[in-house]
């Protein structure tokens, strides 16, 4: 089931009501008509308008279809509007009609034919003075032709002669006439007189006389003090019918098959007659593509056939003044045949010719002759174009154009397709046209040359000039044709040239200029332009007026509109100089314009959507330098008529009772009308209807009550209509259920989109809904688009359920918003409903703020500040703007604030890596939005220093353990620290390792899997930027490698140099120090192996350029030396206590002299290797020299002979640098003769000891030991 509603409007938006004294101030109701012809000259008796719908569609729970009747006067009120939207004449305030009105039925008062006809005038291009009689009265004006005959006059020589001449001016003109080009003296002539108050002249013949004797070219002169008008020059002709020449005619004799072409050659008349064939029994000829007329009046025969004589053929010509037809002698027709009977049923047979044996032969042109032609038309006349060919069988005509397609708007054929007719003719039709003429023996073609040529014609009429004194301006007189015309100027009848001069005044080819005009400039000038092909005359006046406001309509109106609806308020006058307009409101000082209100140039006021506020008392006032004049109207605002519980389809048996329910809702100040129609057509309630106010009720339903009826509801300023449809179904009939057999598919796209209800911030929108293909409609998407932010783009704005096609939409500030609908079942969704009328909302200041504000740096000196723009549903105005407010967090310095239009801003020259406080607060020209809350961002980070107290430990053989602090400036977010560490053995180095750890990691234990050597630990920060610089630490030396001779209680700190790695995009060296500890020397005892010791160092590490940190051992690219460090560390511990250093001391004494027992006793021959120390004085490269560190190493202290402790498999005991001549003098070592060796140690410093960069931990017992030995 399926209801169908519409909405209308009987009126307009608004009626004006007459003043007090004029009568009723309201108007009948009356059938709804959607277009109505419009009566001119009474257009304002009520003035009328006729309204946009609006108002509110029914409950929300009911299908129904809208034919809105309003909106379709809308539509045509936007035509008009555009049509009638012109310039504010000079000196002239005229209404713009924006609305159409209803027809008028009393007569209206004079002042509204004033302003209508001024309206019309100022439309036409035309500035002419008020009619109000008062105005008429008072200003003078040079003389119009307002009536004249045509340029070329064709009288009927029965008839008196009648040619027209009308003019008007103030004062009123006198007449005159030339004919050819002399003055015609009318008083002289007793035939000749002049209408009353008209230049109109009247020859009479009735006395007798020759109407030839009075041809000739005629003009009228229409004059007053200020200036003489000219008529066209008039062409007189007489009509003329002259009598067909006495001929005799001999009989025709053609053979079968042959061409024939019989000739009219009517007698020449004026105008030419209208020529056509028939019967001498006045029997019409009958015409097809083988027999037919040619343009030209002769009857042309493609083939003759053996029937083509069985009757005789004249000419006949009716002349249009004389109402009279002359009949040429008939021809008579002999055909010659081989086939003397005539078989009817042979007669357009296909083989008609070969079974009457004649013979086929290709297609020849008849008319043009030849192969080419040319022909001149002039533009804007039709072009008719003709090929008559002859051929057996009868050819085909085709016509096509050279070079393009035919104008298929303005083309037609006629004649059976012989001619080709292009109507109003213009420049592009010109060119090469040919007509292929074939059949099935060949074909042949005639191309004809068409050339266009014009007579003058405008382009820019010189137009009526009125000024005020002092006042600039200018005629103008533009006019193209083929050839081009000349112009010709002329002041009151006479050429310019002749005129007096005039200083004010200044001709430039087509323009006449005029300066600082004064009253003596007023005149009537001719624009003649001409060619050989005819010429154009136009009059313009200048007039010169000093002329106070003055209002053209009746004070104290009354207006009377519908609520929502868009109305325009008229003020006419007029005033020289042009007076300015201005509008107000209940004697408010502020000007109406802009927002809700548009003033138009001719000083109309129109107020976009009518709200109950904006009932009131509007004032327009019109001023110029002469005075004031000023104009009232009161405007009432006027509920919406609607429909809000309409009649519903409905299914009844024969016989039953129905009742069709339409309640209305409507202004209580007007009268409403309730009717019906039945199928569009005024319902007729019989005796088995009842009418009430809200329901129509059949009793006894027949066959014939089935159909659909509409309820319309009507006052004088709008209508509703609502339509149901009512089956009857005979007594044995019962409802099946025929949908459940259908195939179901997607919903028909809903239609007919209405918006109703207009607000601020709300809308109605209502669709009639398509199809829904035997599968109910479950759901509509509304859905909306703008065009400022995101235009093309659709958003989905609501949902609802499938009963409902009437919803009230929710709507934001200052969007024009757009509407589609799409349905939704079970098997998909429908297409989108085609796009409602656009809507658009007020501004207000923004509600919100921008989201997902961000303050982040792109570099270590910036942040920038970032968000999610509004879009245009919370833009709430124009211009969106916002603005960014920041300040360092935890300071009390002032908010620094920009105005930005995009979506990011860049805070330069900042600290790296400082919490700020951001605020972005959104604005438009309405004002600004929430005060925003504030969110923490930070500026750029950089490289972070390098980690503190970096502490490598060896508790035992089989671990190290690595602890650090974080870094004293992070410069950003940490994301982990990245250590990087190798072992190595003197100058044997194995692979790097690299680990990564979270930010918060601060320890790690390294896992040995060689006790012999040692290793070197490289630790970093990370931040986003990059790795920072780098502090490197070394394990205490394994017990394999040399042990010192001596050791020194304390040792002063000593700076190594390291390498930081250093990102990629910045390059720079980077200075980081790490803290000192002192740690003293401990001995202690190891069972097995003896162990170089290595004194605690403070490490200072400058990071000058980037290692590489790949499986290789790493490499640094700059000088920098890296100072050996055993042990570092900032804590208490057991090896700096006294006790414990005196304890280790008695120890290792003794463990000294169980040693030497040792070694003596396993010397050979009783000699034993002597140790002795010798000093070596430090060269100036080894940097201990100056920071006042030493190393100490026993050159002897080697392994035990079979020992191999390797690191990765490649470095051995037995290939350890310490080889016994580096501790010579430069010769090879002695040996005694029991092979004991005899040599001095000498301290000898390992270059790979001194490349590392690392710190120690405490000493073990057992270096202690050696290192005291």
């Amino acid at each position: 089931m399926r209801r169908l509603a519409a909405r209308g409007a009987a009126g307009d938006a608004g009626e004006v009501a007459a003043p007090a004294a004029g009568g009723s101030d309201s108007a009948q109701a009356r059938s709804p008509s959607p277009w109505r012809l419009i009566d001119l000259g009474a257009i304002w008796n009520t003035g009328v308008f006729l309204p946009a719908a609006a108002w509110n569609g029914a409950s929300s729970g009911v299908e129904r279809r809208r034919l809105n009747e309003a909106k379709k006067l809308s539509s045509v009120q936007k035509v008009q509007l555009k049509r009638l939207k012109v310039t504010r004449p000079r000196g002239l305030g005229n209404r713009e009609w924006g609305r159409v009105p209803r027809m008028a039925r009393q007569p209206a008062p004079p002042w509204v034919h004033a302003a209508f006809l001024l309206c019309l005038l100022s439309l036409g291009g035309a500035i002419e003075i008020p009619m109000d009689p008062s105005i008429q009265n008072e200003l003078t004006q040079p003389p119009t032709i307002t009536k004249q005959s045509v340029k070329d006059h064709i009288v009927d020589p029965r008839d008196n002669i009648l040619i027209e001449c009308e003019a008007k001016g103030n004062p009123a003109p006198s007449f005159h006439w030339t004919r050819n080009s002399r003055f015609f003296n009318i008083a002289k002539d007793p035939r000749v007189s002049m209408r009353r108050r008209s230049g109109t002249l009247v020859i009479d013949f009735r006395s007798g006389g020759r109407p030839e004797e009075y041809e000739g070219e005629y003009q009228c002169f229409a004059r007053n003090k200020f200036g003489t008008a000219l008529s066209n020059r008039i062409r007189l002709q007489v009509s003329k019918s002259p009598l067909w020449p006495k001929e005799n005619l001999d009989p025709v004799v053609v053979q079968e098959g042959a061409p024939l072409t019989l000739q009219c050659n009517p007698p020449p008349g004026l105008p030419s007659p209208v020529i056509f064939w028939m019967s001498s029994s006045m029997e019409p000829i009958a015409q097809d593509k083988r027999v037919s007329q040619g343009h030209n009046g002769d009857l042309y025969f493609s083939n003759v056939m053996l029937q083509d004589m069985q009757t005789d053929y004249s000419c006949n010509a009716r002349f249009h003044f004389t109402h009279t037809i002359q009949q040429k002698n008939p021809f008579t027709l002999k055909v010659l045949t081989n086939h003397p009977y005539n078989d009817s049923s042979l007669r357009n047979h296909p083989d008609m010719y070969s079974a009457r044996g004649v013979a086929e032969r290709t297609p020849s042109f008849m008319y043009p002759q030849g192969t080419a032609s040319s022909q001149m038309v002039l533009r804007g006349m039709d072009l008719l174009l003709e090929c008559i060919a002859s051929g057996v069988p009868t050819p085909d005509i085709a016509w096509y154009k050279k070079g393009g397609d035919l104008p298929s708007d303005k083309a037609k054929f006629e004649n059976f397709n012989k001619a080709l007719r292009i109507t109003n003719v213009s420049e592009e039709d010109s060119g090469e046209y040919f007509c292929l003429a074939s059949n099935k023996m060949g074909s042949i073609r005639h191309t004809i040359s068409v050339r266009v040529k014009a007579a003058p014609y405008w382009l820019d009429e010189p137009k009526n000039l009125i000024l005020a004194p002092g006042e600039d301006g200018r005629l103008v007189c533009r006019a193209n044709g083929n050839p081009k015309p000349t112009v010709q100027w002329m002041v009151n009848g006479e050429p310019l040239q002749s005129a007096p001069p005039n200083p004010n005044r200044e001709v430039a080819g087509d323009t006449i200029i005029f300066r600082d005009t004064q009253i003596s400039s007023r005149a009537v000038y001719q624009c003649n332009t001409s060619n050989e092909h005819g010429y154009l005359l136009a009059n313009a006046f200048v007039s010169v007026l000093d002329v106070p406001p003055r209002m053209l309509s009746p004070r104290n109106q009354l207006i009377r509109v519908i609520l929502y609806n868009r109305t325009r308020l008229d003020c006419p006058f007029f005033g020289s100089p042009i007076p300015t307009l201005r509008w107000f409101k209940n004697g408010q000082g502020s000007n109406l314009d802009g927002g809700n209100y548009h003033v138009y140039e001719n000083g109309s006021l129109e107020i976009k959507m009518i709200r109950k506020e904006d009932q009131g008392i509007y004032t327009c006032v019109a001023t110029n330098i002469l005075g004031k004049a000023e104009n009232q109207v009161r405007l009432e605002v006027k509920d919406p008529t609607r429909i809000y519980r309409m009649p519903e389809d409905q299914v009844a048996k024969r016989g039953t009772t129905v009742q069709l329910e339409c309640r209305v809702k409507h202004d209580p100040s007007l009268k409403l009308t309730v009717s019906w129609l039945k199928d569009d057509e005024p319902l007729y309630i019989g005796n088995r209807m009842k009418k009430e106010d809200d329901s129509l009720t059949i009793f006894g339903v027949a066959e014939r009550d089935q159909g659909s009826y509409t309820c319309v509801a009507s006052t004088e300023l709008d209508q509703d209509l609502a339509k149901a449809y009512l089956t009857v179904l005979a007594d044995q009939a019962t409802p099946t259920n025929r949908l459940a057999a259908l195939p179901k598919g997607r919903p028909d796209r809903p239609r007919d989109l209405e918006l109703t209800d207009l607000a601020e911030r709300s809308v109605r929108l209502t669709w009639i809904p398509g199809d829904d293909n035997n599968s109910p409609i479950t759901d509509y998407v509304v859905q909306f688009e703008e065009d400022q932010f995101q235009p093309g783009v659709w958003h989905d704005h609501s949902k609802y359920p499938g009963s409902v096609n009437s919803a009230v939409l929710r709507l934001s500030p200052y969007v024009n918003y757009q509407f589609r609908v799409i349905a939704i079942n079970e098997v998909g969704s429908s297409h989108p409903s085609l796009p409602s009328e656009r809507y658009r909302t007020s501004g207000a200041p923004p509600e919100s703020n921008p989201g997902d504000v961000k303050g982040e740096g792109t570099r270590k000196n910036n942040m920038e500040i970032t968000w999610t723009p509004m879009n245009a549903t919370s833009a709430f105005g124009p211009n969106l703007r916002y603005i960014v407010k920041w300040r360092r967090r935890e300071t009390r310095e002032a908010w620094n604030n920009v105005t930005v239009w995009g979506s990011r801003y860049v805070v330069g020259q900042t600290p790296v890596y400082v919490p700020y406080e951001i605020r972005v607060q959104a604005e438009n020209d309405f004002g600004k939005g929430p005060e925003p809350e504030s969110v923490i961002g930070y500026s750029g980070e950089d490289l972070p220093s390098a980690p503190r107290r970096f502490r490598v430990r060896q508790p035992n053989l089989e671990t190290i353990n690595l602890e650090w602090d974080h870094p004293e400036h992070p410069n950003g977010i940490m994301l982990g620290y990245t250590l990087k560490y190798v072992a190595f053995n003197g100058t044997k180095v194995g692979k790097q390792i690299v680990e990564n750890f979270s930010p918060n990691q601060t320890k790690f234990v390294v896992q040995r899997t060689d006790p012999v050597s040692r290793y070197r630990f490289t630790l970093s920060a990370r931040t986003q930027v990059g790795s920072g610089e780098a502090v490197t630490e070394e394990s205490p030396a394994p017990p394999n490698e040399a042990t010192p001779t001596a050791a020194p209680p304390t040792l002063p700190p000593t700076t190594v140099g390291a390498t930081g790695a250093v990102s990629s995009t910045d390059a720079t060296a980077i200075a980081a120090t790490t803290e000192a500890t002192t740690v003293p020397i401990v001995p202690t005892v190891a069972p097995t192996t003896i162990a170089t010791t290595t004194v605690a160092t403070t490490t200072t590490t400058t990071a000058a350029t980037t290692t590489t940190t790949t499986e290789s051992p790493p490499t640094t690219t700059s000088g920098t030396k890296i100072h050996e460090s055993a042990y570092t560390n900032n804590q208490a511990d057991i090896a700096t206590q006294g006790w414990f250093i005196g304890l280790m001391c008695a120890i290792a004494l003794l463990v000294l002299i169980l040693l030497i027992v040792c070694f003596i006793k396993r010397s050979r021959g009783g000699k034993y290797p002597v140790r002795e120390k010798k000093d070596v004085p430090l060269g100036p490269e080894d940097p201990k020299e100056e920071d006042g560190s030493f190393d100490y190493s026993d050159e002897d202290n080697k392994p035990l002979q079979g020992s191999q402790t390797s690191l990765d498999g490649t470095i051995k005991q037995q290939e350890s640098d310490d080889s016994l001549v580096d501790y010579g003098e430069g010769g090879e070592g002695q040996f005694n003769e029991d092979g004991s060796f005899i040599g001095q140690y000498t301290v000898k410093k390992d270059k790979d000891e001194t490349e590392g960069n690392e710190s120690s931990e405490a000493t073990s017992p057992v270096n202690a030991i050696y290192s005291l030995a």
